[in-house]
């Protein structure tokens, strides 16, 4: 197997990282340009392209519980409209749903409506109207339990629930989207950023065949003190008996460095501390261990200068390029900025 490093349209440059005192600083500032932070996750999605009739999609969405009613997730399908292909479409699953939701207008539905086989695309969020639920995915997304910063300073721990929300993917929502959808099961692909990143190299490791192509966008892969970097990788490895599966991961240049953060910032101290537990190279070096694994089909990408919060958009817009055919917009700016990226 070999990695293939992706090239945007602009060269890719490896970040220039210096570890010190157990944290990885910077030794050059990030551009102005790239130096957005985290959004405010208490925002509401408002409308989007789900809100009114499109002409390339018929969207069409529902609910599930957990088995204790303690939690809903809401579900967005969207399936090009005209006759599904023979063996149904193949399907692209979106973690964060309602933050992704947000990434797409109606330009990009065409684009992808015209590809030559196009793709369903399935919105997994939560049923409230917050761009990120952030209590709710730290315990969804996450396979271990862990420590997460709070406002005012301090952590929480929680999470530990990732293999409950594949248990809800694999018996409540794929059954429903099967139900409303003619989709092809060789063709699907799962989407994850952050700690939705970690989930899908999670599903990956445990659910090799429930997904054709895994792709994690800025892993965290520091949770729970790196512990996915170690046994249940070495389980994966040892055990994946040449079973197919492609593999994107995705990383900003900017997210180990620290000149455009608050360090003064207690969330930001507790933060920096947690990252810790994985090395600044983490995510390109597991691309490359993956690499070695048989059956596996990786390919690892930097972008250039790019922090965290916009990573959400780069590393989605590049795994849908890289997925359905498309053009690349990883290099545009997102709709939650309020900034139209055909404008």
């Amino acid at each position: 197997m070999t990695l293939r490093r992706s090239s945007p349209a602009r060269p890719l440059r490896l970040a220039t990282l210096a570890a010190a005192a157990g944290l990885l600083f910077a030794l050059q500032a990030v551009p102005q340009a790239a130096s957005a932070q985290q959004r405010d996750p208490t925002r509401s999605i408002g409308e989007t392209v789900a809100s009114r009739p499109s002409p390339h999609y018929a969207f069409d969405r529902f609910e599930v519980r957990s088995a204790d009613g303690q939690r809903t997730w809401r579900v967005h399908v969207a399936a090009p409209r005209g006759t599904a292909p023979e063996g149904g479409w193949p399907v692209f699953w979106m973690l964060d749903g309602n933050a992704a939701l947000i990434e797409f207008d109606e330009a990009l539905l065409a684009e992808l409506a015209a590809q030559p086989v196009p793709h369903a695309l399935v919105f997994v969020g939560y049923a409230n109207d917050l761009r990120i639920d952030s209590e709710a995915r730290t315990r969804d997304y996450t396979p271990v339990p862990g420590e997460r910063p709070v406002r005012g300073g301090g952590t929480i721990t929680g999470g530990g629930g990732a293999d409950a929300l594949l248990e809800v993917i694999e018996r409540q929502i794929r059954p429903e989207v099967e139900r409303r959808i003619e989709t092809d099961p060789a063709q699907q692909t799962l989407w994850g950023h952050s700690l939705a990143g970690l989930f899908t190299l999670h599903a990956l490791y445990t659910r090799t065949g429930a997904f054709a192509t895994y792709a994690a966008g800025s892993p965290s892969l520091w949770w729970g003190d790196g512990a996915l970097l170690g046994a249940p990788e070495q389980r994966f490895t040892d055990n994946n008996a040449g079973r197919r599966a492609r593999v994107l991961i995705g990383l900003g240049e900017g997210e180990r460095q620290v000149a455009h953060r608050d360090l003064e910032d207690p969330r930001v101290q507790v933060h920096l501390r947690r990252i810790a537990a994985a090395p600044a190279d983490s995510a390109e070096k597991l691309a490359q261990r993956l690499s070695k694994v048989d059956g596996l089909q990786v390919a690892y990408r930097e972008f250039p200068a790019l922090t965290h919060g916009p990573m959400f958009r780069a590393s989605l817009m590049w795994a849908l390029h890289a997925i359905t055919g498309i053009a690349d917009h990883s290099d545009t700016p997102s709709r939650a900025d309020g900034v139209d990226p055909h404008g």
